[in-house]
């Protein structure tokens, strides 16, 4: 038996650990935090770091590294995703695992924060392989998850597919008495296997709607208007197909292959078919011309939609931005110091934890329908998700016009002092 150890390629650091503790860290000022509260907030509550075998196709075996981080339960159970990128390391999940109790705490969720993954490339395996190394993850994490304690959910390269497995790896770890009890411990499912109608579509629905709430809010008419996308996965091609069927024009999209761009616009179903067909790639789509990834932010446009990962927005880029509203589909998409710029050129910024905020809602959902036994439509899905998400973009808007502040600061403003009210109220373990 052949067994192969990856070894570990050295990455940018992304920064966004550092990113997060900044806007913790202004927002916790602004509302003078209890300094006791303020020391259990800045850190996490557990870090899991777990290395485990997986056999590839030709036999030969690998060993994988996966993180889960937990940060704060003060809410509820440990809720956030699992993605499989290159990328994904200790530090990017203590970021990723904040913002999370941070988005839940804004939602008004009972859920606290959690993150994780695999550090790996996915396009270099194979479907057999991915489900192999997804099942041996599972069993590593063991009882670390679990339906009253920590629920993972897709994240970036990771699908209903891949929450099917860890279902039905974590069912097979128990009794049979407890498996029927154990549906919701992953959300994010296939429908057949206990998922929730709508869930796929919810994040990117609402990046959508929070647009379409601050549009309502402004007196903007979203008709004609101009919108970029950055990643074309789940988030962004929902997110293009909401704001498309409103009548917004896509005039590009920057994807891990490249960018393309038509200023007449995109058909967002031609160009979302052409992806399936080429293995998720956008380039050499036959309505468009391909431009540099360095342009693509500086494209005349009125919405920039960056939905991939972590500071793609930098002070290096912020400059040359001529959109006047960023929706920030993705985590932790734009820098501290790329977000003073763009807020001094008087550029709006719907924040990550409340503009991405639907998947968590959704997936609340789902957990919900799991736990009493219930089966809700489409439509009910989509009317709790808008009228969820209005509330929260309400509260937000008049804590950012109450406080004079950015729409950044007071979502954050909100989600910290949702957490002081709880540990205020129960008190902390002598």
């Amino acid at each position: 038996m052949t067994t192969r150890i990856l070894k570990k390629k050295k990455l940018p650091k992304q920064g966004m650990l550092d990113n997060v503790m900044r806007q913790f860290d202004h927002a916790a000022d602004i509302i003078d935090l209890n300094p006791n509260i303020r020391k259990i907030l800045e850190v996490t509550n557990n870090e899991l770091v777990v290395h485990f075998p997986a056999r590839m196709d030709d036999g030969a075996v690998e060993v994988f590294t996966g993180y889960r981080v937990q940060h704060n339960n003060s809410l509820g159970p440990y809720k956030g995703g699992l993605r499989y990128h290159p990328t994904v390391d200790i530090d990017a999940a203590r970021a990723l695992a904040m913002w999370m109790t941070w988005k839940t705490a804004l939602a008004g969720l009972p859920y606290g924060g959690a993150k994780g993954g695999i550090q790996l490339d996915p396009t270099k395996y194979s479907n057999s392989e991915l489900e192999r190394i997804t099942r041996r993850f599972t069993y590593a994490l063991g009882d670390n998850i679990g339906p009253e304690l920590d629920i993972p959910a897709p994240d970036v390269n990771t699908n209903a597919q891949t929450m099917a497995w860890i279902l039905d790896t974590y069912m097979s770890t128990k009794s049979p008495a407890e498996r029927s009890t154990n549906l919701h411990v992953v959300t994010g499912k296939p429908v057949g296997a206990g998922g929730s109608e709508g869930r796929d579509r919810a994040t990117g629905y609402g990046v959508f709607l929070t647009i379409k709430f601050w549009a309502e809010n402004k007196k903007v008419d979203l008709k004609d208007k101009k919108f970029i996308v950055q990643g074309f996965g789940n988030v962004g091609y929902w997110a293009a197909h909401f704001l498309e069927k409103e009548g917004a024009v896509l005039t590009a999209v920057q994807d891990a292959y490249g960018s393309i761009a038509n200023a007449n616009g995109i058909s967002v179903e031609t160009l979302f078919e052409y992806s399936v067909a080429n293995k998720g790639s956008i380039l050499g789509f036959s309505g468009s011309h391909t431009i540099d990834n360095a342009d693509f932010f500086g494209l005349d446009c009125d919405i920039i939609i960056p939905a991939a990962l972590g500071n793609q927005i930098t002070a290096e880029n912020a400059q040359r931005i001529r959109a006047y509203l960023i929706a920030e589909g993705a985590n932790g998409p734009t820098d501290v110091e790329a977000e003073e710029i763009l807020l001094k050129k008087g550029i709006d910024i719907i924040p990550d934890i409340l503009c991405n905020s639907g998947g968590v809602i959704g997936s609340y959902f789902e957990w919900l329908q799991n736990r009493n036994g219930e089966i809700w439509t489409l439509e009910e899905v989509m009317q709790k998700l808008e009228k969820k998400l209005r509330e929260s973009f309400i509260r937000v808007s008049e804590t950012s016009e109450n406080r004079k502040v950015d729409m950044r600061t007071a979502a954050f403003i909100i989600a910290i002092g949702r957490l002081e009210e709880t540990y205020v109220q129960r008190g902390i373990f002598p």
